[in-house]
């Protein structure tokens, strides 16, 4: 998983026999999306980290919009994009299913995780500059999942475990600490407006499928800074 991202020039490995291929980046977080769904439901794999700032010409083959996640089958079949592979996932590999069974309740968890996508995008005007200050913005969607969590009255979206929710939410709460580093004076989130995500948080932590890809704060920070440099490290955690 933390091997050499692969750029122009390479040459792709061969596909092992009996496992699906995962095409990632190590510090995307809709790469970690499909990394939490394989290693939740225990599907055998294997990882090819892709430079994304530098990309092999055949990974287009794979994924003609060049981006991660990817996954290829055996069969040769490609399909990318997060939720796209998350759903196919959960529906071809029935182990410990990850969305709920209950129809009303899946197009719920739907509904939110479309009101989650903006969160991103208005973390990326953070930093990256915008003029209007998108903080509010993201505190009021905060709000609307630390509601949601309050109103389940369990420990995690998905239950007594993680679900599908959990997962494909918890690759920006991972980074969270990391922003908070990199900006402090913008990203500014009051911790007792939280209280339900905030132990949701540290409980995710504890999860096995989310310590396999769990990356601390600094690390993000050491990535986040190279990126905006214009020269990301991608092999940080290359031994």
């Amino acid at each position: 998983m933390n091997e050499k991202h692969l750029g122009k020039g390479s040459t792709n490995p061969p596909l092992s026999k009996g496992k699906l291929r995962l095409y990632s980046m190590r510090f995307c977080p809709y790469a970690q999306r499909a990394h939490l769904v394989l290693d939740a439901k225990k599907i055998p794999h294997d990882v090819v980290n892709i430079k994304l700032s530098d990309k092999p010409d055949w990974y287009f083959e794979r994924n003609p919009l060049g981006k991660v996640p990817a996954i290829e089958m055996e069969s040769g079949d490609c399909i990318y994009e997060s939720l796209i592979i998350a759903d196919y996932l959960d529906e071809k590999y029935p182990q410990r299913l990850l969305h709920p069974k209950d129809p009303i309740q899946k197009a719920k968890d739907r509904i939110l995780v479309e009101h989650f996508s903006k969160i991103p995008t208005n973390v990326y005007k953070l930093f990256h500059g915008s003029d209007i200050d998108p903080l509010d913005d993201i505190l009021t969607d905060l709000d609307l999942f630390e509601k949601e969590l309050t109103l389940r009255a369990t420990r995690f979206f998905g239950g007594d475990v993680p679900g599908m929710l959990d997962y494909v939410i918890w690759p920006w709460f991972e980074r969270i600490d990391a922003f908070k580093i990199v900006a402090p004076e913008k990203f500014v989130i009051p911790s007792e407006r939280y209280k339900k995500l905030k132990e949701w948080k540290e409980t995710m932590k504890e999860d096995d499928a989310v310590k396999v890809t769990y990356i601390k704060p600094e690390i993000h920070v050491q990535f986040f800074n190279s990126y905006k440099s214009g020269n990301a490290n991608y092999d940080i955690l290359v031994k």
